[in-house]
């Protein structure tokens, strides 16, 4: 009979890479596309000054909605699709990490934590400049007085004809560098690390707490993928509040141009005070929900269907 408050962990050496991979892919894209308008919310709502344009998360969605249709939405969103790849390299070193600090400690906690800090530093390092395009591109329409770069019209007149741009992110990439060079794509990675590697840190172990917890709780015969499913949530909604604070930080520093997280954090701190750092956080966690619930119903329906075909009949789920 399988022990009550034990739920199995898939790890590195059980898996079938081939698979892994090629299974990955579309699970992150299907994971981009489902939360992705939140993730425009939640960037507009950290940008705007009190409460300017938007007065809440389902405020911002139909106003946007209206103003912009279902486009406006996935603005950024081809752009941001090139994260697939921080996707992969942060599964990849979230695993491997896992398994060699398993060598010096064999506490769950301890390996989720270090492999989750250092998945997220490496995710970051490739994800910040595409994030930084995202975000401009996200504020374009209903948001785009709250940021440096606008895109050009779409159409220009030219001896009475008309024809097409080369593109918004075209029109964006260059304008950021011709602004700030290089070093602007990678405008609030120090915030993107102070916030990324401590919620992915917490996340993890957050999660399989929340899981064993559930497993005590929950009848001997529930599917593990059940009680997975609602630790996920658990943990995203935790790890979220915690690092809120930074989050907005590093959405003003990228889409405003500052330089120093510190002098934006006293700014946001005097103009709208404690709760200042909590804009966006109700956004952070309606998309965290679904994201975490995808995530982990994929991720884990990943690892299963990957499972080296000599190990399928020894597991429980």
């Amino acid at each position: 009979m399988q022990q009550k408050g034990v739920i199995q962990i898939i790890e590195w050496e059980d898996l079938d890479k081939r698979k892994f991979y090629s299974l990955g892919v579309f699970m992150t894209m299907t994971t981009r596309a489902t939360v992705y308008p939140a993730s425009l919310i939640r960037t507009r709502l950290q940008v705007q000054k009190g409460k300017a344009l938007y007065s809440g998360t389902f405020d911002a969605f139909f106003k946007i909605l209206r103003a912009e249709g279902v486009q406006g939405l996935y603005r950024g969103f081809m752009v941001n699709t090139f994260t697939l790849i921080s996707g992969q390299a942060y599964i990849t070193t979230y695993e491997l990490v896992r398994k060699y600090v398993s060598h010096y400690s064999p506490s769950n906690t301890v390996k989720s934590l270090v492999a989750g800090g250092a998945a997220s530093l490496v995710a970051q390092t490739i994800t910040v400049p595409i994030d930084v395009v995202s975000q401009q591109l996200m504020m374009q329409g209903h948001g785009e007085h709250l940021t440096r770069f606008k895109v050009k019209p779409k159409m220009v007149v030219v001896a009475s004809k008309r024809r097409p741009t080369f593109g918004q992110t075209r029109d964006i990439v260059v304008q950021i560098f011709a602004a700030d060079g290089f070093r602007g794509f990678y405008r609030g990675y120090v915030a993107s690390l102070l916030t990324y590697i401590p919620n992915s840190a917490l996340w993890w172990p957050f999660y399989h707490f929340y899981a064993e917890q559930l497993s005590r709780l929950a009848p001997t015969e529930c599917p593990h993928l059940i009680l997975q499913a609602l630790a996920g949530p658990m943990a995203a909604a935790t790890a979220s509040t915690i690092t809120n604070p930074m989050d907005v930080v590093r959405a003003r520093v990228q889409v405003e141009g500052r330089s120093s997280v510190m002098e934006t954090f006293k700014q946001l701190l005097a103009e709208e005070g404690i709760w200042g750092m909590t804009k966006g956080l109700s956004a952070r966690i309606i998309s965290s929900t679904p994201t975490s619930v995808v995530i982990v119903v994929g991720y884990e329906t990943l690892k299963r269907l990957s499972l080296r075909a000599e190990l399928v009949e020894t597991r429980h789920w």
